[in-house]
Parts: C-alpha cells; structure tokens; sequence
C-alpha cells in the first residue's frame, strides 16, 4: 500500500495516497462513500512510470470531519479543494482520474481550472445526474445502521436495505468504542449526493484537454445512452465501454481498468504535464 500522509488543504486536513518515485503524477479522486485505497490497485498497476497520487475527499474515509464538513458539501468545495490540493503540492497541470462524482468533480475541474488539467479520464461520471435520465441520482443512507456489534452485523444490515454486496461500502468501516460503523457521516453523504444531482453539460463541454470516459455497460449510474452523448458531443474524448461491468469498473475489470487508462496515459502529449 503506498504511504498514506495528510496534507493542510484550505484549513483542513486530507489523506491522501501517494507512492513516490520518479513517475509523472497522476491525480485521482474517489466516489461518494468510498476512499483513496480504491486506487491501490491502479497504483500498483502503473507505477513506476506513472505516480497515481489519490486524495482522501473531505467527508470520506480518514479525511472525514464532521464538526469541519458540516453543511458544506457543495460542487464548489470539492472543486475547490482538489484545486488546492494540487497546488500545495505543485504538481503543475497533470492529468486526473475521477469515478462517479469524482469524476464529476474532475471535469468540473478542468472547466473551471483549466491551468491545473492536462487530461480527464472519467469513470462512470455523468453530465446529467438528474431523474428521469438517472432514475436513483441519490442512495438514500438515512436508515443505514450507525453501530452494529460486529463488521459482519454492519454489513448485513446494510444489505438489509436493499445492497446486494455491501463490500465496497465496508471499506470505509471501522471499530469504534461502541461498536463498527461508517467513517463517513450517513447525513453528511446525503447532503453531498444531492448536491451532486444537477445538469453538469456546461462543466463537461467546457474543457479542451484530452478526454476518456469509462462507461460500465450494466450501470446503475450512467445510462449507455448518455455515455454516447458525452463522448459525442465532446471534442477529444474516446469512450471506452466495458459491456460486462457495472458501475464500479475499476472493481470489475482491475486489469481491464489499468491497462486501458494506462494506454490514454502513455498517448498523451507531453501538454498534460506541465510545471
């Protein structure tokens, strides 16, 4: 696993995830409810020429604050945030991967800070999170359990609730004094998933660099129809569709997921990267 350190991103403190070395950086960023570690196998994957540093979002995993991230879950935060944190590092313009609303965040990124994005790969990340296009644009959690006496209890209770497979979830558990339970804030995920629901085209279509879109044939997330519209209606971005996976391909396919986002990666121009 590559060394977990925190850095002082706008008044507060982010985990993040970063293997060192010589390879060129690589910005990575999650999605709700999951963490920095779900890059560990893409890490692993493509270093050592390329450096995958992934961030701690704020509300998630280790970087979770709830007296500090109360009531601010908007887009502009995790924007923000992420600009920042690539400026506290001075990594210059790099390329960056983003799953779902990370990948939300990154495209909105390259939008609005475009000095800071030499390329987007966006893995199941929507230009529209609206109803009806997205029929569940917001998993509700309000019933989720907030202690269970054991990490198995924890997750059977959430498949009690309608999760066939509460692994990905169970990433973010940990033992407290009394009892397992969530890292993140089950009303702190609600705010930041509605915040999320919105109609992102101006965002999508308001970058230049060089673009891959991931699309898991079997979402839940993000239609196949919309997928196609995204990479049509967007100059410089190829879509790859992975027919038998669902909306976590990185979980799905690892090998399939590395070695396609490892192929854009090493076709880019030497633009993507800039000091």
């Amino acid at each position: 696993m590559p060394t977990e350190r925190i850095a002082d991103v706008r008044g507060r403190a982010l985990r993040y995830l970063d293997p060192g070395g010589p390879g060129r950086p690589v910005l990575a960023l999650h999605g709700h409810f999951g963490r920095a570690r779900a890059y560990a196998g893409l890490i692993a994957a493509l270093a050592p020429r390329y450096r995958v540093i992934a961030l701690e979002q704020r509300g998630h995993g280790r970087s979770a604050d709830p007296r500090a991230d109360a009531g601010d879950f908007t887009r502009e935060a995790y924007v923000a945030d992420a600009a920042a944190f690539l400026r506290a590092l001075d990594l210059g313009r790099v390329p960056v991967v983003g799953h779902s609303v990370g990948g939300v965040t990154a495209f909105q990124l390259a939008a609005r800070e475009p000095e800071l994005v030499g390329a987007l790969i966006v893995e199941e990340g929507g230009a529209d999170n609206r109803r009806p296009r997205v029929p569940h644009p917001v998993l509700d959690v309000r019933a989720w359990p907030r202690r269970a006496p054991t990490l198995a209890a924890l997750g059977e209770r959430v498949r009690e609730r309608g999760i066939p497979d509460a692994g990905y979830f169970l990433e973010s558990a940990v033992e407290y004094p009394d009892g397992w339970g969530f890292l993140f804030d089950l009303d702190a995920m609600m705010a930041s998933q509605r915040a999320a629901v919105g109609d992102w085209w101006p965002d999508w279509l308001g970058s230049a660099c060089p673009a891959l879109l991931i699309h898991g044939g079997r979402s839940f997330v993000l239609p196949t129809d919309l997928a196609r519209e995204m990479a049509d209606r967007r100059p410089g971005t190829t879509l790859r569709t992975f027919p038998d996976c669902g909306h976590w391909v990185h979980d799905d396919d690892p090998a399939g997921f590395a070695s396609v986002v490892g192929g854009f990666l090493d076709a880019l121009p030497e633009a993507a990267w800039a000091g």
